[in-house]
């Protein structure tokens, strides 16, 4: 085994903190018992701050994807349209389930460059005179490409179409790490996931659930059992939930809830900000290329790099994980062997991002991929000179 740890740079699953992890090592409690209604309405209202709503939030025991499937089957019925667009290999991903689930998805053709077009979505709901489009499905930050979608002005752009659509998000690799409004931007359903963001592992996953939302849940003819909102509503009301609910990683959500509060959502959000222009400052100055080309669309919480042509991103991968044992996000579908990705989100500092880059450029040297050196001393340098006010440990 090498020496020192491992740097998991990947965009998530994210590392989990000391804290998190020591609250997660308790013994599990009676999921039935008095003692559990105080900690699981403790996790449901910490899961509201973070959401930023007064409504509704479900947790379920799952990945992201079970977020997915419930945000869907509780709110439509079969054969109804749905409005996507394409950001990247998630939002395709998303698009699948919809069809296997009987819906039928309108896929807004992108270049996975950027995030989702305002204008184009409230230009395809002006044309949907009839009102067959039940929902709007956009992804936050595309974690395959690097890019965040301008969700208020998505909702902007269903408004000014006067279109009666359902918006639904998916916040799984944004939520905790870049600013999110559920309830002044005008969400019907969020969707979550525990392991990037929140810095937990993989296990839990999350709905935020508006009121309109909810009166459509009432006559949505989609058959579910164990994503049912429905079914979660009296025993969440108490505190409980209808199955054996994940008490450890419950255990960890308050905690990791805790800990976002002490450092303040906004200074979260400033840090990773922070991070990704400085991410991006070294990517530059190696000479290499950001595959989000929209600068007010590069993402807080990782960094796509574009592979000069004729190079292996994995066999770049492959080589910095070999002498230096850290692992980077690879790419997928459409930029698979073209891109690496740099996670630079969750429970993480300047230090962490220096020794990040510096494993970067020393893999980029060893596997003799064309570059310049200097991108841990630019990034360093925008790190310096970023005011103080700014700085925040992870």
């Amino acid at each position: 085994m090498p020496a020192g740890r491992h740097f998991l740079q990947i965009p998530g699953p994210s590392n989990v903190p000391d804290r998190v992890l020591r609250a997660m090592d308790y013994p599990t409690m009676d999921h039935r018992g008095p003692a559990f209604a105080e900690l699981g309405q403790k996790a449901l209202d910490g899961m509201r701050s973070i959401f930023r709503t007064k409504g509704r939030v479900v947790i379920y025991p799952s990945s992201g994807t079970g977020a997915w499937e419930a945000a869907l089957v509780n709110t439509l019925s079969p054969g109804d349209t749905v409005l996507m667009y394409e950001t990247g290999h998630f939002s395709t991903l998303w698009k699948k389930l919809a069809e296997r689930l009987g819906l039928k998805p309108v896929f807004i053709a992108g270049d996975w460059r950027s995030g989702a077009d305002p204008g184009a979505i409230e230009a395809r709901l002006r044309e949907d005179r009839a009102g067959e489009i039940k929902a709007v499905c956009v992804v936050h930050n595309e974690t395959s490409t690097g890019a965040v979608s301008p969700i208020a002005d998505v909702r902007r752009a269903i408004d000014a179409a006067g279109h009666g659509a359902l918006l639904m998000v998916d916040t799984i690799s944004s939520l905790a790490s870049v600013d999110y409004r559920h309830d002044d931007w005008g969400v019907d359903v969020t969707v979550a996931g525990s392991q990037k963001g929140l810095m937990l592992p993989p296990g839990l996953s999350f709905n935020a659930i508006s009121e309109k939302a909810v009166a459509a849940s009432k006559t949505a003819g989609l058959q579910n059992a164990y994503w049912s909102w429905a079914e979660m509503e009296g025993p969440n009301a108490t505190g409980y939930f209808p199955y054996t609910p994940a008490t450890n990683l419950l255990y960890g959500l308050i905690e990791a809830v805790a800990m976002l509060h002490e450092e303040g959502l906004e200074n979260v959000f400033a840090r990773h900000a922070r991070h990704g222009a400085a991410t991006r400052a070294a990517v530059e100055a190696w000479g290499l290329e950001v595959l989000c080309k929209v600068p007010a669309h590069r993402s807080p919480v990782l960094t796509a790099v574009m592979m000069p042509e004729g190079h292996s991103a994995d066999a770049f991968r492959a080589t910095t994980l070999r002498h230096y044992d850290m692992s980077l996000g690879n790419g997928l579908s459409k930029v698979a062997d073209k891109v690496f990705r740099i996670g630079h989100l969750g429970d993480f500092n300047d230090l962490m991002l220096c020794g990040t880059l510096a494993g970067v450029e020393m893999g980029l040297r060893d596997a003799s991929v064309p570059c310049k050196a200097g991108g841990v001393q630019a990034a360093m340098d925008l790190l310096g000179s970023t005011p103080a006010a700014h700085r925040s440990a992870a």
